[in-house]
């Protein structure tokens, strides 16, 4: 069943909402336990990340539709996990506190990134590990998939600091309560079309791949390519979030009380 394309495309959808449900769901559970969940959370879901490792590195030679399917899985337990590790506060950077004041852009900039450096270290090494093991692999969609999460998650990073109208600060975990003073509400910046522009060529190059491979009826390169067109266009779609008036929100609130302290920036 999950070799038919659009059964494929509509299971990327379903694993995009209902994998950063899960992810916003632990974490703000943890916000709500005692000293030390968040640390827990990482730990008991190692697991995760090794059974990520091992897919992927059991998949390097399998190019049939099952073998990219895992291969997608793994990849998206690797990022999960590290992402996991993000919001709990256990893998961020060395700066845990809000801006200062009357920084230089050079210096907020740098402050900045000293929040997020060893999570963005971390991701680098994963996908300097995976080029290694991907090269000259018959499958190499695991590599493709993390990479574009690499990329869509550095792209907004840059666009939330740089600029964008609609800034959601709601579902900011308590360890990353500090994040939200380096976010900047107002017009976008020259990025975001540079940024937007890219990610649809992405999505262009990857659905022409997919035409490509329905024309030599490769089975297993038309679902990894259905995967990564899916998956690129719902990037796509989170940036272009940063500036619709769309309560992007009630896709996961489902999962997560309505704050009562808090208010939503518009």
């Amino acid at each position: 069943m999950f070799e038919t394309p659009w059964i494929a495309a509509l299971a990327a959808l379903f694993l995009w909402w209902f994998a950063t449900g899960i992810l916003l769901w632990r974490v703000h559970a943890a916000d709500r336990g005692g000293p030390g969940q968040h640390i827990w959370s990482v730990l008991l879901s190692l697991p995760l990340f090794v059974a990520g490792a091992l897919g992927v590195n059991a998949t390097l030679m399998d190019a049939s539709p099952q073998g990219v399917w895992f291969a997608f899985l793994s990849a998206l337990a690797l990022w999960g996990w590290v992402e996991l590790a993000f919001l709990s506060g256990v893998i961020t950077g060395p700066n845990t506190k809000p801006c200062p004041a009357g920084l230089d852009p050079a210096a907020r900039f740098w402050s900045a990134f000293r929040t997020v450096a060893w999570h963005e270290f971390v991701l680098a090494g994963v996908v300097i590990l995976l080029i290694l093991s991907a090269w000259g692999a018959e499958n190499a969609f695991a590599l493709w998939t993390f990479l574009v999460l690499f990329a869509a998650r550095i792209s907004a990073k840059l666009n939330l600091f740089l600029g964008v109208p609609r800034i959601n600060t709601d579902f900011l975990p308590k360890p990353l309560a500090h994040l939200s003073s380096y976010f900047r509400q107002g017009p976008v910046s020259g990025f975001f079309p540079f940024s937007v522009t890219l990610l649809a060529l992405a999505v262009g190059c990857f659905l022409e791949r997919l035409w490509r491979a329905h024309h030599v009826a490769d089975q297993g390169a038309i679902i990894g390519f259905t995967l990564l067109s899916m998956l690129t266009a719902l990037a796509l779609l989170e940036h272009w979030f940063m500036v619709w008036r769309v309560r992007d929100d009630k896709l996961w609130r489902w999962m997560i009380p309505a704050p009562t302290n808090t208010k939503r920036k518009t």
